[in-house]
């Protein structure tokens, strides 16, 4: 290599790249907005362009672009660029033109006032869930308040109560791509014992989950269906194992839930 220059490095190979219609300018783009996803922080010039794998100069024009555009600001410390306000205006374009979302709102508001614990509404999004609707109750962590939260669809109540909605070979396929890493230690991530519990979700109509992603808290869902009687998303409830027994946590709450599933579906 000629002395002085430099090696162009490219963003890593996106799903679709392939085909002619993908714009690759876009993908860059939205690179660098998803790089706050692993790194929920500040980030400067340089660790942008680290994240997404582009050069320096390409990655500075990117964020100008979107900083002019209002999808990233300056952190109000100086200490790099975060996600701007933009990004949420379109948050909510998406919330609220997704009529089962709307649905879901005006059921889980009363869901909310029957159980007197934390509910839910997650969108089903194949090997993760993504937190639409969330309703508090009395105790609660920040991340279980956030609109947009992402969980792994192999150890969420949510997960798989949805994949108990699917034919088994393509649950099976979904959990197998699935990269299943322990998030507490009573994550469950053995394949086969993983499969029994959506074969229990089948037999049951929901889903439980013990503390497999957040000790201390014990989580039940529902499967929401679509018009084509495939899962959409899903319902929880969810309440701390210091105040409940498992077993009187089931008997009070499953019905609840799987009524509010069903009001929410078509």
């Amino acid at each position: 290599m000629p002395s002085g220059s430099r090696k162009r490095v490219e963003a890593p190979a996106r799903e679709g790249e392939e085909s002619a219609l993908f714009v690759r300018s876009a993908a860059r783009a939205f690179a660098v907005l998803e790089a706050f996803k692993s790194k929920p922080r500040p980030l400067s010039l340089g660790e942008l362009a680290s994240a997404t794998g582009l050069g320096k100069s390409a990655t500075q024009r990117l964020v100008h672009t979107l900083q002019r555009l209002g999808y990233l600001m300056r952190d109000p410390e100086n200490r790099g660029y975060i996600p701007g306000t933009a990004l949420l205006d379109r948050s909510f374009d998406a919330l609220r033109v997704n009529p089962v979302v709307e649905r879901a709102t005006a059921v889980l508001l009363e869901l909310r006032r029957n159980a007197r614990e934390r509910v839910d509404f997650s969108l089903f999004d194949r090997m993760t869930i993504v937190y639409a609707v969330r309703l508090q109750s009395k105790r609660e962590t920040f991340n279980a308040t956030l609109v947009g939260r992402r969980l792994p669809t192999y150890c969420s109540s949510g997960g798989r109560a949805a994949l108990s909605r699917l034919p088994e070979t393509e649950a099976r396929a979904i959990l197998e791509a699935s990269d299943r890493q322990q998030l507490t230690a009573r994550t469950i991530v053995d394949l086969p014992e993983i499969l029994a519990k959506v074969s229990e979700a089948r037999r049951d109509g929901f889903a439980l989950a013990l503390e497999e992603i957040l000790i201390g808290e014990v989580v039940l869902a529902a499967p929401v269906l679509g018009n084509d009687g495939r899962p959409v998303g899903a319902v929880h409830i969810a309440g701390s194992l210091s105040e409940w027994r498992v077993e009187d946590f089931r008997a009070r709450f499953a019905p609840l839930a799987t009524e509010a599933a069903r009001a929410i579906g078509p």
